[in-house]
């Protein structure tokens, strides 16, 4: 995993493992965004409920916002806003390569 920082409170990475959530919530960040569909990977992704329960016993918020390639929605942006106004902060997002979680941060940002 390697985190890439878009701003003081948002950073995104490629897919990540439940055994990355323990060093995530180590660097500060207190919430974690998933943006990559279930399954998009086959079984060898984990799934987010499996992020999502080392996020909890890590102490740390989980988010699910799938995004299927290429199909990004305004809806799915006004989710990650509201997203990013609720959720504890730094915010750590994820997906395949970091991409689409980036493109979500882009679009979200005020005037995109």
């Amino acid at each position: 995993m390697q985190a890439k920082p878009l701003s003081r409170d948002f950073a995104v990475s490629e897919q990540i493992a439940p055994g990355d959530v323990d060093a995530i919530a180590q660097a500060g960040y207190r919430s974690i965004v998933c943006a990559r569909p279930d399954g998009e990977g086959g079984p060898a992704q984990p799934r987010f409920a499996e992020i999502e329960a080392a996020a909890a016993a890590a102490g740390i918020k989980a988010a699910y916002i799938p995004i299927v390639p290429g199909q990004m929605t305004r809806a799915d942006v006004e989710a990650f806003k509201g997203l990013l106004a609720t959720l504890p902060g730094p915010v750590f997002g994820y997906c395949r390569s970091g991409a689409r979680a980036a493109s979500l941060w882009q679009a979200a940002q005020p005037g995109a």
